[in-house]
């Protein structure tokens, strides 16, 4: 727990001492590079090798832990969809803070962990390929798709909680809470099939 108090702490000096300017700065090699010009995320859509963290903030932040300008990567915002794409063998490693993301797409074989706890009123996870999430929520109302041979794991609570999966796919819920569950599945065998 100190340790994330404590990093908490050094990033908002990071951010503090970097506010004034338009453009993505380089802070260090370690540190990483501050995206400033990227606000309002709404929706954020991974595709690629991208470790994405997020996180609830009171303001939108994007920090990306590579240097992302020499590799083939992609960090872009608009309309309140926040892209980030990388095709490198090196994980693109990306943290993003937001006060009112609500929805998160992954493909290929990203991943997307949950920094803390995220407490929404609605929050929407759609998983796709290879994709995987590991996520903490403390929502009023969850949606998870999860498609392919994605995988989910989730903890927290919810009051409405709905699951679409397919057959394929990998979904841990056993640590999550829900008052309402609606279960879809896809593609799964049926009792006939069982039998062949």
């Amino acid at each position: 727990m100190k340790k994330i108090i404590l990093s908490v702490i050094t990033l908002s000096l990071v951010v503090l001492g970097t506010t004034n300017l338009t453009y993505a700065a380089q802070v260090n090699a370690a540190a990483g590079t501050i995206l400033t010009d990227i606000n309002t995320i709404n929706k954020i859509e991974v595709h690629g090798n991208v470790t994405l963290y997020i996180s609830d903030a009171s303001s939108d932040q994007v920090k990306v832990y590579n240097q992302y300008y020499s590799e083939s990567a992609l960090v872009q915002s608009k309309n309140g969809t926040l892209r980030i794409a990388s095709y490198s063998p090196e994980k693109l490693v990306v943290w993003v803070s937001a006060n009112d993301l609500r929805s998160v797409s992954a493909y290929d074989n990203s991943e997307v962990k949950s920094f803390g706890n995220i407490s929404k009123i609605e929050f929407n996870v759609d998983l796709h390929d290879n994709a995987s999430a590991k996520l903490n929520l403390d929502t009023f109302s969850a949606n998870v798709t999860v498609n392919d041979f994605a995988k989910a794991e989730l903890t927290g609570s919810a009051n409405e909680f709905t699951l679409n999966r397919e057959f394929a796919s990998t979904v841990n819920n056993v640590n999550f809470k829900a008052a309402r569950f609606n279960d879809n599945k896809v593609n799964f065998p049926t009792e006939d099939m069982v039998g062949i």
